[in-house]
């Protein structure tokens, strides 16, 4: 099924619904939730999925998984997308919070097999073979750590929303804290309990997601030049730090 909504379909006795969707540039999925389990498949494009948790990127061919009934939007940055819709039933070892996850080339082909299926498709057959086997592999996929904590309400909350949408190197401690009308310390300690990290802290990891939109495109050099690094192996020694990986592995 392709462009469909879940919803004029989340009624069929099905354990997994297999949506392809293709968003336009830039487009804001508003808030919402799910009554099944979703995988959200990036195809093209990057995603950026927000919940009261915190903030996920899930660049091209990387999915994240999101639980039942937890809220999020997500915004599409040029994306075609191929979503799982998954009785909970179905899946009792699904995360409990959002997680961004590698998909392999098996789990890629049988993604795009299962959006071929038809709509009346034969779970007996070789259509229930294909989704079954995707749940298995599921199983086996590996988190990547592309997230970032936000703190739950509040100015905190807004100044940490509004650096994700633009981030700037030249952003310091004491310009958020007077956004914030408080001391330099007050601003530490709140930022702190809200997230686990100092702002400062908060504000490199932020960069560093806010990196792999523009990694699809441009060079490690030109990224590495834009976020305020002295030089490419800086950035990527942070950046590898940060991820895991170099960054040359989302280009």
């Amino acid at each position: 099924m392709r462009n469909v909504r879940v919803e004029d379909h989340d009624h069929l006795p099905l354990d997994v619904l297999p949506i392809g969707t293709e968003y336009p540039p830039d487009f804001l999925l508003a808030r919402h939730a799910h009554r099944r389990a979703q995988v959200l498949y990036g195809a093209s494009g990057t995603m950026l999925v927000e919940t009261d948790e915190g903030s996920w990127t899930v660049p091209t061919d990387r999915a994240v998984l999101i639980p039942p009934g937890v809220e999020h939007e997500v915004r599409m940055l040029d994306v075609t997308t191929w979503s799982l819709y998954i009785e909970p039933d179905a899946v009792p070892w699904w995360p409990t919070s959002c997680t961004v996850v590698e998909v392999g080339p098996l789990l890629r082909e049988l993604l795009r097999a299962a959006f071929d299926l038809p709509l009346d498709l034969d779970v007996h057959g070789r259509d229930g073979a294909v989704l079954d086997l995707a749940l298995h592999e599921l199983q086996r996929v590996a988190p990547v750590p592309l997230s970032i904590r936000l703190p739950a309400e509040g100015v905190l909350r807004d100044l940490c929303r509004a650096y994700l949408a633009d981030p700037d190197v030249h952003v310091t401690n004491a310009d958020w804290a007077i956004r914030a009308s408080v001391s330099g310390r007050t601003l530490d300690r709140r930022f702190r309990a809200a997230t686990g990290v100092g702002p400062a802290v908060w504000r490199v990891r932020a960069r560093l997601l806010a990196s792999l939109p523009s990694l699809r495109t441009a060079s490690v050099t030109d990224v590495a030049g834009r976020l305020g690094y002295a030089t490419p192996a800086a950035f990527t020694a942070a950046f590898t730090r940060a991820f895991g990986v170099p960054p040359s592995r989302f280009r």
